[in-house]
Order: structure tokens, then C-alpha cells, then sequence
């Protein structure tokens, strides 16, 4: 290994790289992340890049395996890239990079090995795109980051030019058959890094990438059962530069934890929170409004239009009392049975079957278990309340007849209920008299 040149590229590569960052972070201010908002989307950030580096190549990796060389040499590579940060710890990565690899069996007997002493090989281009996961954005510890470390993988395609020297010297160029300038390769670079802020605007990157290469004669040499596929490394040094608006914060730096504790202590998100509260009183408060009963009469003060009832009278669904009832006049003779067929009355708003409706119940059960035949019960109710609502209670009349004679023997397809609401009144519902008549069942032969 050539250690002499390896230090001299990495130390002039550190100084050159170095020197740059610090005139631009003389003329660089931070942008602040204060104006980017948790679930603000990426258009609030800065997510473009432009890196340039440059490095050493090695026809070797750090994951070892079978190597064609006993030797290997360090050469200078090249490349820029550009970047996606598509949130905050992912982006998508394209890198183009050229360069030279190298090496030799003067470690072998008589520094030949399969006939070969050593190789050179211009890496034309190798072009690829990768993820790149960010594993430092998410800090428990600082608001900021200063340091970022980085893995990547993905999936490339090169052109290389091997040249071969044999035992006796001769220089042997490879070149494709069909006469192309390169031999043409897929590899998958897989590596890791770690990303120093300069500015929020720029940042120095150290990388380290193995590149697998899906071919065997990189270096020139096929020999082996199987071949040895190929493989080669670039360690190097560059600055990326944040492209797009220095208004706003770059995304690689933020860190998302602390951004979402300064939205959650944001005087303004704490006043809107404060105004919902009060909005929220102001609601709870109507509604109370809304179901107060001054007289406890059952009627919501806003419905009742007879306030101050006494406590105890019968109102009706505006609050006003109801007129007492006739007393009944007890008739001397005996009263006839009951027919069955027979009006049948309820109490206002209410579907509940009254004590005196059973005899006639009774009969109509009877007369409907004996005999067979089938009927209908028609329920209505007065002209209080919504249409809708007088429909349902007039139903639930009819379906209150009909359960009281299933329950009591009469076979249920005997007997279909039906409700009309508020239509043929028998009495008039400008009184209280004619809605008592008119909240009833009445049952008849189909």
C-alpha cells in the first residue's frame, strides 16, 4: 500500500476543504427554523443540495474477501452529488464520480501471480442513486445539531478501462469486444458518513463507500472457479452546499422534537387554545339556558308561554295548564258492557293504555280469539308538536293496542297497526276538549 500518497491526498483534500468553509461561514448567516410549523410540509424548508468531494480509491473493502492482488494502491477519486431531503432524517442522493484503481502481486513470489504483475484502471464514471437515512436528526439531548451521521445504499451503473501488465511487461489494454470505450457494470454502493455543520448553509462531509461491482474484470483479471466479482472503495472529504431560500431553515439541521416543543409553548397556540376554552364555556352555558324550567312545570322557560305555573298542574306542551275535566256523571242504571270496538283514549303525549281501555280490550280479544277475522288500529294524536313527531306517537298508540292483544291470546297477523298523525280529527284541536278526543285508537274490520 502506497501510505505516502494516501496521506498527502487526505491532508491536501482536509486543507483545501476546510480553508473554503471557513470563508463561507464568515459570509454566511443561519437561517432560523423559528417560521417552520410541526406537519408544515417540506415547502418550508430548504431541501436541495449540492456537494463537491474529493478522496482516495482502493480496490478493496473494509468487509474484506478474495482479492485478485496481493497489493493494493490508494488513488485520487472525484466526484459531486446532489440531494433530496425528502424529511427530516431521509433523502434521495444521485453521485457521479471518476477516478483510479490500482495494484500489484510484488508481495507474491517473484511479484507475479496467475501471470499477472499488476493492473491500472480508469474509473470513467460510475453514476448512481441511493437513500441516504440521516440517524442524528431526532436529538433527546441538544436543540441542535452540529454533527449528522449518515448510512446509504443504493444502486449505480460504471464504465472502467482496465489496463494489465503480464509477467513480461506487456501492457495489455482491455477493452469490450464490440468496441466501446468502457466496459459497462452495475454495483450497489453501500457506506457511511458523518456531516459537521459549518453554517445552516453549508456543511463539511467525511464518506466512506464500498462499491460492489456485479462483474469480474474491474481489475482486469477473470481467473478463479467461480470468478472473484470485483469490488472497490472511496473514502473522501467534500462540502455540500443547501440550495433554495436562506429564509428558510435547512432541512438537514432541524431537529424535529424541538420544533414541535417551541410550537407546543407558542404564546399564540396557548391563546387560541384559551379562546377555544371560552368558547366551549359560551356553549355549555347556552345549553344550560336552553333547558332552564323556572316553574318546574316540565316546559323549557324559551317553550313556555304560561310562565309561573303553580307547582303540580297539569300543563300542556306550551306550558299552559290544562282545563279540569268535567266530573263524570254517575248514571243510575247499570253501564252496558263494552262492544270491543270502542274509541280507544290516551293521556297528551303519551302512548301508555289507560285503566278504563282494557274491558274493551278484553272484548275486542276475545271476539277477535273466538270467532277469527282481522283488524286494523288506527292511532292519531292532537295537533300539538311537530307533524313528524305526532306521526311516530300516533304509531306507537296503535302499536301499544295491538301489543295489549297479542299479549293476551289474539294471534299477531290478526291484528296490523297503523299510524295517521295528526289527519281526521274527530273533534277540533282549537280547544283542549276536541285534542282529548282526538289522541286515540280506533279499531276496525279489514
Amino acid at each position: 500500500m502506497n501510505y505516502s500518497t494516501l496521506k498527502k491526498g487526505v491532508v491536501a483534500s482536509l486543507v483545501v476543504l476546510m480553508g473554503a468553509t471557513s470563508l463561507v461561514s464568515a459570509q454566511d448567516a443561519p437561517a432560523s427554523s423559528s417560521s417552520a410549523k410541526v406537519f408544515g410540509g417540506r415547502a418550508q424548508y430548504r431541501t436541495w443540495s449540492l456537494g463537491v468531494n474529493a478522496g482516495v480509491t482502493t480496490p478493496i473493502v473494509l468487509l474484506g474477501g478474495r482479492n485478485d492482488f496481493t497489493n493494493w494502491d490508494v488513488n485520487l477519486g472525484y466526484g459531486v452529488s446532489i440531494r433530496k431531503q425528502l424529511g427530516h432524517a431521509f433523502g434521495l442522493e444521485g453521485n457521479i464520480m471518476r477516478g483510479k484503481l490500482s495494484g500489484s502481486n510484488k508481495d507474491a513470489t517473484g511479484g507475479v501471480l496467475n501471470g499477472v504483475r499488476e493492473f491500472e484502471t480508469k474509473l470513467g464514471y460510475s453514476a448512481d442513486i441511493r437513500g441516504v437515512v440521516n440517524v442524528a436528526t431526532v436529538d433527546f439531548l441538544r436543540r441542535e445539531n452540529a454533527v449528522n451521521f449518515i448510512l446509504h445504499a443504493g444502486y449505480g451503473l460504471v464504465g472502467y478501462q482496465p489496463d494489465v501488465t503480464a509477467a513480461n511487461g506487456t501492457v495489455t489494454q482491455q477493452r469490450p469486444a464490440s468496441g466501446d470505450k468502457y466496459y459497462h457494470g452495475a454495483y450497489i454502493p453501500v457506506g457511511a458518513g458523518v456531516k459537521f455543520k459549518v453554517s445552516d448553509n453549508v456543511s463539511f462531509n467525511l464518506n466512506y463507500t464500498m462499491n460492489f461491482l456485479d462483474d469480474y474484470n474491474l481489475n482486469g483479471v477473470t481467473t478463479g472457479n467461480p470468478p472473484n466479482f470485483d469490488k472497490w472503495s472511496y473514502l473522501a472529504a467534500g462540502l455540500e452546499f443547501s440550495l433554495g431560500s436562506k429564509a428558510k431553515p435547512n432541512l438537514d439541521w432541524v431537529n424535529p422534537l424541538a420544533l414541535m416543543y417551541d410550537e407546543l409553548k407558542d404564546p399564540s397556540l396557548r391563546q387560541e387554545v384559551e379562546a377555544l376554552k371560552n368558547r366551549v364555556s359560551n356553549v355549555e352555558k347556552s345549553i344550560e339556558d336552553l333547558k332552564k324550567d323556572s316553574d318546574g312545570d316540565g316546559v323549557a322557560d324559551q317553550f313556555d308561554k304560561c310562565a309561573g305555573t303553580p307547582a303540580g298542574t297539569k300543563v300542556d306542551g306550551s306550558g299552559c295548564p290544562l282545563p279540569t275535566p268535567p266530573a263524570p256523571v254517575v248514571a243510575e242504571a247499570t253501564a252496558p258492557m263494552a262492544s270491543g270496538w270502542e274509541t280507544i283514549q290516551f293521556e297528551f303525549n303519551s302512548s301508555v293504555l289507560k285503566t278504563e281501555a282494557y274491558p274493551v280490550l278484553d272484548k275486542l280479544s276475545s271476539t277477535l280469539r273466538e270467532n277469527g277475522g282481522k283488524i286494523t288500529a288506527k292511532g292519531y294524536a292532537s295537533s300539538e308538536g311537530t307533524a313528524a313527531y305526532n306521526m311516530k306517537l300516533s304509531k306507537d298508540r296503535a302499536n301499544s293496542v295491538k301489543t295489549y292483544l297479542v299479549n293476551s291470546g289474539v294471534n299477531a297477523n290478526q291484528v296490523t297497526a297503523k299510524g295517521f298523525g295528526e289527519a281526521n280529527p274527530i273533534a277540533s284541536n282549537d280547544t283542549e276538549e276536541g285534542r282529548i278526543q282526538n289522541r286515540r285508537v280506533e279499531s276496525s274490520r279489514n
